[in-house]
């Protein structure tokens, strides 16, 4: 276990060891290292105390890399080196899953093979689990090498009320990224999910999920609603079946490909697909143009005849309407985005099109400066309200898909197992959240 985790798990414990609050169906509290006395304060007050079980450590032996890269001590941890297949998650690796003293590598499958050093023979990072050879290794080019190891796997407990009334925990299936909640029956109540994220030497308050809100609420609507204000060329042909080319442009989230069945389950996929049946009549075309790894800044630098140049990609192609997502501009202040989105702004209204400006997901809590995945409903970065600000102060239409990302927690759901490479690229059901952003401005 990281030793931050360790003192943030203190720094919880010593400030409250019971989450939830009066008139909520549920309290949790902490009773042990694996203990939890759980209290449902409805129809009746009942208490139960569950035991939840530690994550399981999976021992690996003599697990096999036909060749190891040479370490890249400058790439992002995932990508420094071949990927330990325990830890992997779709195309990176989760961190802080491997037990870092517990990895031996060798020249031969067998234990009295070659014991291969680190820091000679090989070089590792032993948060994400890549490892790689030292120029001077001798392990040569095309070599196998031989990895042992332990590592731990993600895992989400429900709590639940059975019809009887009986407090039982039910046990989720352990991953090594995205992992699911058990299934919850029709006739029962989800009360709490419990979150084991990793190597865990005892649970904290920061894993407790109570079940606060069974869904986002979503907002009454106004009249007239922001689309009719804002998009007015857009619902009029919705509403006629004139066509509307509609054009999602961002980056590695909008291309989507890495989502299963992503021709159904893309964020514009799914917004297309639900304007269809809100207006049955409509004719829409969909085009994406999306840079996985790039932003707003890439685009504007391409050269004339580039595979994404911003004039002929995305101007050139004359939509009705743009809606862009770029969490990778996330590296933006609020006068940054005044500044290039008032660019983008100009151009699109220069070409006759509406904008919506989705915001983005939440992504890896560090990356953020969250130090936990619960009470996380205010984003904290400054790209998020430059957004906000640059959408209000210039009558762009805003789909706030960040708010429904920092109220997953209220849901019992760590936002960080909608991330199918544990970092930043949602599953369907993130792909959805950004669908029901874009559908809260229509009428």
């Amino acid at each position: 276990m990281k030793i931050k985790q360790s003192l943030l798990s203190g720094l919880f414990l010593a400030l409250a060891l019971t989450i939830g609050t009066a008139g909520t169906l549920v309290d949790l509290k902490l009773a042990g290292d694996w203990k939890v006395v759980v209290t449902v304060n409805e129809p009746h007050a009942r208490t139960k105390t569950v035991r939840v079980s530690p994550p399981e450590i999976v021992n690996v032996v003599a697990e096999k890399h036909a060749s190891l890269p040479v370490f890249n001590p400058n790439a992002g941890g995932w990508a420094k080196g071949a990927q330990l297949s325990g830890v992997r998650a779709q195309e990176t690796t989760t961190p802080y899953l491997l037990d870092p003293a517990s990895l031996v590598l060798r020249a031969g499958p067998k234990r009295d093979s070659l014991v291969l050093r680190r820091g000679q023979d090989y070089e590792a990072d032993l948060d994400w689990g890549t490892i790689g050879r030292c120029p001077q290794s001798a392990l040569k080019e095309g070599q196998p090498a031989f990895a042992s190891y332990r590592f731990a796997r993600l895992r989400i407990d429900a709590l639940v009320q059975t019809r009887g009334g009986r407090i039982v925990l039910r046990q989720g299936e352990p991953r090594s990224a995205a992992p699911l909640p058990p299934n919850i029956k029709q006739d029962e109540r989800h009360l709490a999910n419990i979150w084991l994220p990793g190597r865990l030497e005892r649970l904290g308050p920061e894993h407790l999920f109570p079940v606060l809100e069974s869904a986002y609420p979503e907002p009454p609507k106004p009249n007239p609603s922001p689309a009719e204000r804002l998009l007015p060329r857009t619902i009029r042909k919705l509403q006629s079946g004139e066509r509307l080319r509609v054009l999602a442009w961002g980056d590695s989230v909008t291309v989507g490909t890495y989502v299963p069945d992503w021709e159904r389950n893309r964020w514009q996929e799914q917004f297309v697909a639900r304007l269809k049946t809100r207006y049955p009549q409509a004719n829409i075309e969909l085009l994406t143009e999306a840079w996985g790894g790039r932003n707003t800044g890439t685009y504007l630098a391409e050269p004339p005849g580039s595979e994404h140049n911003y004039r002929e990609k995305v101007l050139a192609t004359k939509p009705d309407l743009i809606v862009s997502e770029f969490v990778n501009d996330a590296g933006l202040n609020p006068a940054q985005v005044n500044e290039r989105y008032g660019k983008l702004l100009a151009d699109f209204l220069g070409i006759g099109a509406e904008w919506v400006i989705l915001t983005p997901h939440y992504v890896r809590p560090e990356w953020m400066g969250l130090s936990r995945e619960r009470d996380v409903d205010d984003d904290p970065r400054p790209y998020v309200a430059g957004l906000r600000q640059f959408a209000a102060a210039n009558n762009v239409a805003l789909a706030d898909a960040s708010r429904r990302y920092g109220r997953l927690w209220r849901q019992g759901i760590p936002y960080s197992t909608l991330m199918l490479n544990s970092i930043n690229h949602p599953d369907a059901r993130g792909m959805k959240l950004f669908a029901d952003a874009l559908m809260e401005l229509l009428p």
